[in-house]
């Protein structure tokens, strides 16, 4: 099988997981334990560990992108307000941690993670640089 070819098969599998792993983060975020967002928390350590993983086993930045930007597309598109009306990010008192709405630190907090994890610099490389 020619390289590009099992290339963007891992591209489009790291997106798909991406997405499923969005969902799950996307309906957990607004759990909180007591005053303390555990949901959120939890979301966001799974997120890294997710993209963590995906470019540790690849070696490949665009895949780990492409995981980045499965979760980041489903978080967003879950934030709306679904044809039947329903919302899965609510708005109001419900999810926010004194002044803090804990849709925005999961959505923000998925960027953060994945430009973090995207740009991070490969320890081969800076291995065999120094």
């Amino acid at each position: 099988m020619p390289t590009w070819v099992s290339r963007t098969i891992t591209w489009l599998v790291a997106l798909i997981v991406g997405v499923v792993y969005g969902m799950a983060g996307t309906i957990a975020h607004a759990f909180r334990l007591g005053w303390f967002p555990l949901g959120v928390l939890l979301a966001l350590i799974g997120t890294a560990a997710l993209l963590v993983a995906v470019r540790a086993l690849t070696a490949d930045r665009l895949a780990a992108l492409a995981t980045g930007i499965g979760v980041l597309i489903t978080a967003v598109v879950l934030s709306g307000r679904g044809p039947g009306g329903s919302v899965v990010v609510p708005e109001g008192d419900a999810v926010m941690v004194g002044p803090v709405h804990l849709g925005l630190v999961w959505l923000i907090g998925c960027a953060i993670v994945a430009v973090l994890v995207v740009v991070w610099p490969s320890p081969r490389r800076w291995a065999a640089e120094h």
